[in-house]
């Protein structure tokens, strides 16, 4: 790879994660200001901006140009504004984009913007927003090959159908049971019950987790994530732009995006998550080992065990025993959603991918509050999007260093 310049994340702002009735545009519009803020800048430093969202079209009727009618009412135009639609990978695409125009020397300073209203009076509709995100023309085949359907399938997300049966397959071959399902909840909702942005968080059971409402076989309720709406943004500054404004951040020491492939099933690492994270530890000069805390794409708790897997933070088929280990929680050696997760904090499609890196930023500046963790030096994030085939369609990993 070109000789890069180095890129430093020198402002986060993440609203609240809930079922919300702000616009788009406000929520949008605290996580930027916030953002702007918390790196010293004004509206009018910013170069460029990336704005990721994923259903607005669907959800609110705002189709096209959703970028600009967000970062208007901030005073921010005039700038190349270019939107971004990558599914639940939308913001990490944006963030992707942004860091490859800093890191290119095309713009020193950039905004980098996630945002969703995914809630709606009529359920159906965000139920259906987010089933665009597969190839619907082989929805119907999809949905008979992994046992979905039946009378309550569209009060429930189709991803929910497809993680069910990653699940099913993921139990027969690694031993996992409902039970280390459960623990994934538990670890998580704990986590979110610390972080005052979470959507929700509860100190809960197994026994809670297990009895709480049957979505699919083996998921229930509390095992998938919420509807949700919120933002979240980062600006993105070059090292010399931030050495001249004395701005301190993370740096980004990787940051790559993929799509998804047809591999053999059996191997963690063929497919796109795995294909990602050795790509990024390979840009970063880092491994699983050297990794202090990961936000990863826990839109169902089956998909953390298996993204253990496919992040070689363990074997293939260790994931449950890397959870039973305890390393994976707040204390452990290697946090994983010290955030809450998309089970705890929720998962506004277009602004997940963001919302782990401000996770990731907050930790790597010891600025994490209750859910600090100690030392944390390096950080990785995982965001997958949409489906196509057996495989995310869109797959993004960002490893950030304090240094």
């Amino acid at each position: 790879m070109a000789d890069l310049a180095a890129v430093l994340v020198t402002g986060a702002g993440m609203t609240k994660f809930a079922k919300s009735t702000r616009s788009l545009r406000d929520l949008a519009g605290e996580a930027v200001r916030d953002a702007v803020a918390d790196a010293g800048l004004e509206m009018g430093d910013l170069q460029a901006a990336y704005v990721g969202n994923g259903v607005a079209g669907l959800v609110t009727g705002q189709e096209m140009i959703r970028g600009q009618v967000m970062l208007r009412p901030l005073g921010i135009e005039g700038i190349p504004i270019f939107n971004v639609e990558n599914a639940c990978a939308s913001a990490s695409s944006a963030l992707h984009l942004g860091w490859q125009a800093v890191a290119a020397g095309m713009h020193d300073i950039v905004l980098c913007l996630g945002a969703e209203k995914l809630s709606h009076e009529d359920k159906a509709v965000g139920m259906a927003a987010i089933g665009t995100a597969v190839d619907i023309e082989a929805q119907a085949e999809m949905a008979e090959r992994l046992g979905g359907g039946g009378a309550d399938a569209g009060k429930r997300s189709f991803f929910m159908d497809i993680y069910a049966g990653m699940a099913r397959a993921y139990m027969a071959h690694s031993g996992a049971t409902r039970e280390h399902f459960a623990g994934v909840v538990v670890k998580n909702q704990g986590n979110g019950a610390r972080n005052p942005r979470a959507q929700y968080g509860a100190q809960l059971t197994v026994e809670d987790v297990l009895t709480s409402r049957e979505i699919v076989d083996p998921l229930t309720l509390l095992m998938c994530s919420p509807i949700s709406d919120g933002a979240a943004a980062v600006v993105l500054m070059s090292e010399d732009a931030a050495r001249r404004a004395g701005a301190r951040g993370p740096r980004i020491r990787a940051s790559v995006v993929v799509s998804g492939n047809q591999h053999d099933k059996s191997d963690p690492s063929a497919g796109s998550a795995g294909r990602a994270a050795a790509a990024a530890y390979a840009q970063a000069g880092l491994g699983p080992e050297d990794l202090d805390c990961a936000e990863v794409h826990d839109a169902s708790a089956p998909a953390e065990l298996i993204v253990y897997e496919q992040l070689g933070l363990a074997p293939p088929g260790g994931g449950p025993e890397l959870l039973a280990s305890g390393r994976t929680e707040l204390g452990g050696d290697l946090p994983v959603n010290t955030s809450g997760g998309l089970l705890s904090k929720g998962h506004p499609i277009g602004a997940t991918g963001l919302a782990q890196v401000c996770e990731a930023t907050w930790q790597l500046r010891g600025q994490a509050g209750a859910r600090q963790v100690d030392g944390a030096r390096v950080a990785l994030a995982q965001n997958g999007g949409g489906w196509l085939e057996e495989d995310s369609a869109a797959m993004s990993v960002h490893i950030l260093s304090a240094d």
